[in-house]
């Protein structure tokens, strides 16, 4: 909550320099929710402050909850968002960088609002609870458990022994990356506001934009295949990113899951390039264009949009759906289900045929030449059933508040696997704001399972979790 605070007052230079009427708003906000989180710590600076995993699970899903209700003051105190249901919607979209958003005409923000508002995914994208984790050693508190719960992906990947280092190094790279687009969005053509607020939502994977009509609004080739990029980046293991910039090139190349990235992101971007070549007006330049940017933006759930992929040809729409249940990879800051699960189930779904002709033979799964424990792949089918149940309980919840069931579905996928966009009622050319706030309160539940993995929020629920052991 203090960090929290910190970066809404990392806001009010820009809005005191625009002078759009959100500075005493922000400013009310940063000092509520940083002056809490201080009072909190007092209280408890005495405590005992080893943590368990069970804690771990506990503070992450509460942390998130809490820093959703604290980021939506900003939206509530300027008067930008009415009801509290909504303005925590927009603020978990913007966390869990789902870029879900129920603001009709985002263009008419103050510069203040619309900059926390993209900052919001810029922290979640990394996660602020691995941010705090860099600094729990100076607390004396150790962070593996909280890393472990909120680090995206089927588990948190280590590039250094110290948990704290890890997170550091992760932050540097990520802040690096983020200044490098920002640079490159200007020379494009954007203005700097413009430039930060879609640095900070494009390497953050999150898809919230300046513009109601999102980056098409630039018309600008150059500002699309730079987005694109980064995007693509953004849905990179960032262990993966880490070795590039370390210049082990060869952990890169050896690594399947990224190869797996890379190959469906190419082979998609053909036959959809080709769909659009030959079904549409589009000449070859532009029909990649805009087949690249649909492909990395749903993969890496990030949500960003030039077109409206629902009006494509029922063969590349069905791509892009096909699209949204993959993910990015693990340990990078896209949602979804991650490309590593898919292999790993692919993987042992092809065993299984080995198994049924050798029965008494040890045939495990390998990934980079490493075998899986039983024990991970276990989990991934777990989660996979679990993830897929969810979407088709939450498509008929939102079905049951009145909406048409693709409308549902689309929602239910869209928000579960932090896309943003879906099909029906909320693609490309709409937004969230005409759901109840009951369906809002539930489409945020969603999307804070998806970003926490399921299982660290879920586990909460279950009785063993709360008895003593």
């Amino acid at each position: 909550m203090t960090l929290n605070g910190i970066f809404m007052a990392t806001v009010l230079p820009v809005s005191w320099v625009q002078d759009a009427g959100d500075f005493n708003a922000l400013l009310i906000s940063s000092a509520i929710s940083g002056n809490l989180g201080i009072i909190i710590w007092y209280f408890t600076r005495s405590k005992k402050k080893e943590l368990s995993k069970r804690d771990g699970y506990l503070i992450v899903t509460l942390g998130w909850i809490i820093l959703g209700i604290t980021g939506s003051l900003p939206f509530l105190l300027s008067g930008n968002i009415g009801s509290f249901a909504s303005a925590f919607f927009e603020t978990m979209s913007g966390y869990t960088t789902t870029g879900a958003s129920i603001i009709n005409d985002i263009e008419s923000l103050p510069a203040g609002i619309m900059l926390w508002r993209s900052m919001t995914q810029w922290i979640g994208g990394m996660g602020i609870i691995v941010l705090t984790v860099a600094l729990l050693p100076l607390l004396g508190v150790g962070g593996m458990q909280l890393f472990m719960a909120e680090a995206p992906g089927p588990s948190g990947s280590k590039i250094h022994p110290k948990i704290g280092d890890t997170a550091k190094r992760l932050w540097i790279i990520y802040v690096l990356l983020t200044a490098v687009e920002t640079i490159l969005l200007k020379i494009a053509g954007m203005t700097w506001l413009d430039a930060v607020n879609h640095a900070f939502t494009t390497m953050s994977t999150g898809g919230f934009s300046t513009k109601n009509a999102s980056v098409a609004a630039f018309d600008s080739p150059a500002i699309e295949y730079i987005i694109t990029a980064f995007m693509l980046v953004g849905g990179i293991n960032f262990s993966m990113l880490y070795f590039i910039v370390k210049g082990v090139f060869s952990k890169v190349i050896g690594n399947e899951e990224f190869k797996t990235y890379i190959g469906i992101i190419v082979v998609f971007t053909l036959l959809i390039s080709g769909t659009l070549y030959l079904s549409t007006n589009q000449d070859l330049e532009e029909s990649f264009r805009h087949s690249i940017f649909q492909v990395v933006t749903i993969i890496t759930t990030t949500g960003f949009s030039t077109v409206n992929y629902a009006v494509w040809s029922p063969f590349a729409y069905m791509l892009i759906l096909f699209l949204m249940f993959t993910g990015g990879s693990a340990g990078s800051t896209a949602g979804g289900v991650k490309i590593l699960r898919h292999l790993i189930i692919l993987k042992n779904g092809y065993i299984e045929f080995k198994r049924l002709l050798h029965p008494r033979a040890v045939i495990p799964v390998r990934i980079n030449e490493k075998s899986v424990e039983q024990s991970i792949v276990y989990n991934v089918l777990a989660f996979f059933f679990i993830y897929l149940f969810i979407f088709i309980m939450g498509a008929l919840v939102i079905a049951m508040f009145g909406h048409d069931i693709v409308t549902a579905a689309g929602a239910s996928i869209a928000c579960l696997g932090n896309i943003g966009p879906g099909i029906g009622g909320v693609d490309p050319s709409h937004n969230f704001s005409f759901f109840s706030e009951g369906a809002q309160v539930f489409l945020s539940f969603l999307m804070l399972l998806g970003r926490l993995e399921l299982f660290t929020v879920l586990i909460l629920l279950t009785p063993a979790f709360w008895k003593k052991v």
